[in-house]
């Protein structure tokens, strides 16, 4: 495959440093930023995330900040679901709309104080449609970039890592809530957050200069822990039904065929901007959702494009948009968009790929 080239178009992190050193082996190109993909292997690097603790560069998720008397008012029109009853210091994962009701980015909004706001944002330019909303509606507000980095750490020893390096209190942050910790006297957000269900934190690294003594600290306090750098995973997150924002779901797609509707409050949630096109799908309900789908495989291609998903007889019913082997479960792993009428558990699909078709099933259930 051909190389990336390099420019300032492409953005490095305040850890690329570190990520080159530990070996870096590939990138994809995120948020106009540089995210590794793999270390040793997709495989070695699954292995090891269930067993020990990485560290991730996740610095190309990046921050909208939104401040202001209107922030509040701002928020709730970028989404269906209900905040009102939000406070500092929780997370929350929000699906933003459009004024049809498609998505338009699904990330994880904190709640820094009742007039600010971060969200931190999967794949696509948000920026641009916030300041949008802002203009058109002659909001109170102020939306920009701030120069924030988030750093990760997953994996089943990561309370024991952040404990070293941020002090046991650390350890006392629930799920989708944060705290401000400090390193090297100086302030960082720290949630108990991450792209993987192996539990863990995403520390907040305001500005450049904390970039690489951070990640040295991480690396340095966990020696004994088997510390080593790593990256979101596609076979863990297929198993674990993390969507991703350009693969798994676009604009084209409702919060309620991404499966998503259980972060809809669409009957409260006064003042987004899809509220009306959203009440009509949750009347109707969805035609075609998101479901896991096992294939009868023990190699894949890589899915970097869409799969056709038929019935047995060869008519179409959906698309496979992310998959993988896994050699914890033994068969092959997916995301797929499905018709209703092909949607319940057991039913039984073939999924064709660029090395021929393949006996799958849809599942009950993701794998973790």
């Amino acid at each position: 495959m051909a190389q990336i080239s390099p420019s300032r178009r492409l953005r490095r992190t305040p850890f690329s440093d570190g990520v080159e050193a530990a070996g870096i082996k590939a990138y994809t190109v995120y948020n106009h930023m540089l995210l590794p993909t793999v270390f040793r292997s997709v495989v070695e690097d699954y292995h090891h995330l269930k067993q020990a603790v990485q560290v991730w560069d996740v610095a190309c998720e990046r921050q909208i900040e939104i401040r202001g008397p209107d922030a509040g008012r701002l928020m709730q029109m970028l989404t269906p679901r209900d905040l009102r009853s939000m406070l500092p210091g929780q997370c929350a994962y929000v699906p933003l709309v459009d004024e049809t009701g498609g998505m338009l980015n699904d990330p994880v909004a904190l709640k820094l104080a009742e007039d600010r706001w971060w969200i931190s944002i999967a794949d696509s330019d948000l920026l641009f449609w916030v300041k949008g909303i802002v203009y058109g509606f002659r909001l109170d507000v102020l939306v920009d970039e701030p120069d924030v980095h988030p750093l990760a750490v997953q994996g089943p020893k990561a309370d024991e890592l952040m404990g070293r390096v941020f002090g046991d209190r650390v350890k006392d942050i629930r799920f989708f809530r944060f705290g401000w910790f400090q390193f090297n006297d100086t302030w960082m957000v720290v949630a108990r957050s991450g792209y993987s269900k192996q539990g863990g934190f995403e520390i907040y690294v305001d500005g450049w200069d904390n970039g690489m003594p951070l990640w040295d600290a991480l690396f340095e306090a966990g020696r004994d822990l088997d510390v080593y750098a790593g990256c979101p995973n596609l076979i863990e997150r297929i198993e674990g039904g993390l969507l991703s924002y350009g693969n798994d779901m676009t604009r084209e797609n409702t919060p309620h065929e991404c499966g998503l509707g259980r972060f809809c409050n669409t009957q409260t949630a006064i003042g987004c901007v899809g509220r009306d096109a959203l009440l009509r799908v949750s009347l109707e309900g969805p035609v075609r959702q998101i479901r896991p789908i096992e294939i009868d495989a023990d190699s894949l291609p890589g899915c970097d494009r869409i799969w056709r998903v038929t019935d047995p007889r060869g008519k179409p019913v959906g698309a496979v948009t992310s998959a993988a082997v896994s050699p914890d479960h033994g068969c092959g792993v997916a995301i797929g968009m499905v018709r209703m009428t092909h949607w319940d558990p057991g039913t039984q699909l073939l999924v064709e790929t660029p090395d021929g078709s393949f006996d799958a099933r849809v599942r009950d259930t993701f794998w973790n």
